[in-house]
Parts: C-alpha cells; structure tokens; sequence
C-alpha cells in the first residue's frame, strides 16, 4: 500500500495516484471530507457550471473513444471494439446530451397545489443537490455504468467519487486519468482496489450510494451503507426472462435474443437469462436460434465480432453450470466453431434444453452466453414460472397481440420491459432504468435519475393576511364557523 504522505496534491494526479495505490480508509476519508467541505463552501452549481461539466466530460469521452475501445478490449481479452462504441460510448454520449438538454425544465421551481384554508399562501417544490454521491461501477460495462451515473450525479449539482471494478484494470485507469485532466479531487475523484476497498468505499457517510452489480455484493453494499443511513440505488440483476408467445415469428425472436444474449458474450446485467417456448415450438425455435448464431457471427466463438469472458474464473464458473446441467439429464447444444487456442477464455453460444431447477444455471444469474429454453403448454404457465421465481430486472415479450402483451405485463412485476426486442429499453434516455426486489432498488436515468440525486424540498410561504390564523387560539365563534365550513 503506498505511503499516503507521499501523494502529491497535484489535483490532476489524484486519480491516477489513487489506481495505483491510493486506497487505505485515510485517504478515503480525506478525500470525502473535502468534497463535503467544498460543497458546503461553494453550494450548488449553476446550470451553465453544470451543463458545462457534462460537456467537458463528453467532448473528453469522445476525445477517448479509441482509447476506451483499446483498453477495455485488453481488460476483456478480446472484444470488439464496435461492440464498445456502439453498447458503452454511445449511450453515454446520448445520454450526456439529453441531461444537457433537460436540465434547464428539471431545475426550475414547481408550484403545488395550497388548500383554501392556508390561502393565500404559496407552496413550491425545489430540487437541490444531495452532496458528495458515492458511484460503484462493475466490470461488464466498466465505461458506460461508470459514466452515466457520474453525468447524472453532475447533473444533479453534485461531487462524486467513483470506485470502479478492480476486474478491468486498464479501463479503470484510463477513467482515472481522463476524469483527473478535466475535474479537480473536490469535483470528482476515483478510487481502485479489491474489495477491501470496496468495502471502506460503502462504509463512507455518503449522501447517495449508487451500486451496480451482483445481488450478493449490493445485499453487502446496502447493509454498509444503512451504518450511515445513507440512501441507495441498487442496480442488481437476476434471472430476465424471454416469453415468446406461439404464432410469433421465431426467425424475428431468435434475432432479438441472439442480439441480447450475445452481446458482450452474455456479461449484460440485462441479457435474456433463459427463454420460455411454447413445447411444440422448441425445435424450430433452436433451429431458429442457431440460424441466427450463425448469420451474426459467422466464425463461431473465433469470429472477430464475439466478445471473450472477463477472465479465467468467470469462464470456469460457466464451464461449471453447463457440466452441472449435462450431468444431470440436460441435452447441451454448442453452436459453431470452438474458439482457436489464440481467444483466451471463450465460451461458444450455448443452448441448454432440458434444464430442470435442480440444475445450478436455472438458481442463478448465468451472465454469459448460455440459453437454457424452458418450455411450457398455455401463456398462463409462463407466467406462473416467472411469478414463482425472484423478480428479474428485465423481461421480454414477443408477441403480436395488444391483448397478450398488456396481459403479460399486468400479471408480471420486473425491472424495466422490451416488447418485441431486448436490451433496448435501457438505452431509452427518457425512461427510468431501476430493478426491483432482489434485482435492484431505485431508478437512474430520465428524470427519476436527476430526482433519486436531488433533495426534493417542499416550501410552503405565508402570506401577510391569511385564514389559517382563524385556527389559531385563542378559540372563538369564528373557529367553529371554519371547522364546520371545512369539516362539511
């Protein structure tokens, strides 16, 4: 652990100091109580302040774009670098723009609603920033889940620090340095390490936590957090299903999905987990699948458009849930080509029929690129399955009907919801993005991100002359006349 007398104060070296080392619970502390203290000092930021540091941080992301790609496919061992732009640079860019767009309308006061009696007095709403927000970002997209909710807490008139994920080294620093160049220590900082200090990071008396990854890390997170009463926002995960009615075009919802499981290699917190099929449409449904496989990447888990695993561990840990499955009873599908021996920890599109919950990959989130397909007789029972498990954080529907749709979506309780699609509710910047239960807790995104950042204060102003004086004591006649007036 580095000395933390020896740091420099240059602010621009912070960030970078603090990937290599820069980690011990002093300097964590140090680092917060000079945010605090320069929030408290300077108050909140103007809209012009704020809508220029989100400029800044995008013209900076895009000034990196290259760069972002290069590291995180060495973090990855290999992913493309069209994936990156188009999955992590691009939303964050997009969503950059529409804070910088909104702001101005979500910043301004709002009039409610006074009852007669306290007339002609005056109530509005003011949204104020919170302070200093802690951001724990994962490793699956260590770029775009680091950035928007840093723009959001930006946005919000907040300081943040960042702790990202030890697992994407590379891209950690690359963020470290970028956001050190353009923001001061007391602005933004970032904080690396293991757990250990992920752990202090949480423990830190935040004025809003945001936390992205597993539901066991976040059930930890949260439990740290609740030392300080500090708020959270959890984006978990969990088992999201994809309900594909019968009659729907299986060609059309095997794109969909491959799109959705594929990307990344299945390391999407959103990714279809498993689907659920009609049982006289499984065969044309693999068939369906492997078509699509195929047609989106061609040279199986070599081609140059397959993401690798994050690394040897995860790839084991999958390597696990598909033998577990096999041995018990399971018919296991690989589709395409093995990787070559140069793709490190790469795992070939796989299908699971057969899969039964006394198999480890249908008890938890398999987070790569492995489908079980579970079937079942009427819409109802698909239904039932999805109700009797946790609630995910997406779901999918394929279908052609309004009826059936709305049905689904009435009867079921999930994170966000695509229809006819996947993955592409996330990156509707006007929707808020937020799991439920154990696959998350609050919102970003939209307007609910910049509220769930925001101290939503309520103001209530007196007028010189006003009738709630009449209810004040001394009591008289004309208290009693007001009472049965309102008491009707």
């Amino acid at each position: 652990m580095t000395n933390p007398s020896a740091v420099p104060t240059n602010p621009k070296l912070v960030a970078i100091n603090a990937y290599v080392g820069v980690t011990d619970d002093l300097r964590l502390s140090s680092i917060f109580a000079n945010q605090r203290e320069a929030f408290m000092r300077q108050g909140a930021p103007t809209l012009a302040k704020r809508r220029a540091d989100l400029l800044k941080l995008k013209n900076a992301v895009l000034a990196r774009r290259k760069d972002f790609e290069t590291a995180i496919n060495a973090d990855f061992g290999h992913r493309p670098a069209q994936e990156t732009a188009a999955m992590e640079i691009m939303p964050s860019v997009q969503g950059i723009d529409y804070l910088r767009k909104n702001l101005r309308r979500w910043m301004r006061p709002r009039s409610r609603h006074v009852a007669m009696q306290f007339r002609p007095g005056t109530a509005k709403v003011l949204r104020q920033p919170l302070g200093v927000i802690g951001i724990v970002s994962p490793w699956n997209y260590a770029a775009g889940l680091s950035l928007m909710p840093l723009a959001t807490a930006i946005a919000a008139g907040n300081r943040a620090m960042l702790k990202p994920s030890e697992f994407t080294p590379k891209t950690s620093a690359l963020m470290a340095a970028m956001l050190s160049e353009i923001f001061s220590e007391e602005e933004v900082a970032v904080v690396t390490g293991g757990s250990d200090v992920g752990a202090a990071f949480s423990a830190l008396p935040f004025d809003h936590l945001v936390f992205t990854g597993s539901t066991g890390v976040g059930r930890a997170v949260m439990k740290a957090a609740s030392e300080n009463l500090v708020p959270v926002t959890l984006e978990l995960g969990g088992k999201s299903p994809a309900i594909i009615e019968r009659g729907f075009s299986l060609s059309r919802a095997a794109q969909s999905i491959v799109f959705g499981k594929l990307s990344n290699a299945g390391q999407t917190c959103v990714a279809p987990d498993y689907a659920l099929v009609q049982e006289s449409d499984v065969d044309a449904f693999v068939a369906a699948y492997k078509d699509a496989v195929r047609s989106a990447y061609p040279g199986g888990a070599s081609d140059q458009a397959y993401a690798a695993i994050i690394s040897q561990r995860h790839y084991e840990r999958l390597a696990k849930l598909v033998d577990d499955a096999g041995a018990k009873g399971a018919r296991i599908i690989e589709i395409g080509e093995r990787p070559s021996a140069q793709r490190v920890h790469t795992m070939p599109p796989t299908v699971i029929l057969g899969a039964t919950p006394e198999m480890t990959v249908m008890q938890q989130e398999i987070f790569g690129p492995i489908l079980p397909v579970i079937t079942y007789k009427e819409l109802g029972d698909a239904i039932a399955y999805v109700n009797a498990h946790p609630r995910p954080l997406a779901l999918y529907i394929f279908s052609d009907h309004r009826s059936t749709i709305g049905h689904v979506l009435a009867r079921t309780t999930s994170g966000n919801v695509t229809v006819n699609d996947t993955l592409l509710h996330y990156v509707q910047d006007d929707l808020p993005f937020g799991g439920v239960g154990p696959s998350g807790m609050g919102a970003y995104h939209g307007e609910e991100g910049f509220k769930s950042l925001s101290h939503v204060k309520g103001v209530f102003t007196q007028a010189k002359w006003n009738f709630s004086s009449l209810m004040r004591a001394p009591f008289g006649p004309i208290t009693d006349l007001v009472l049965r007036f309102m008491l009707r």
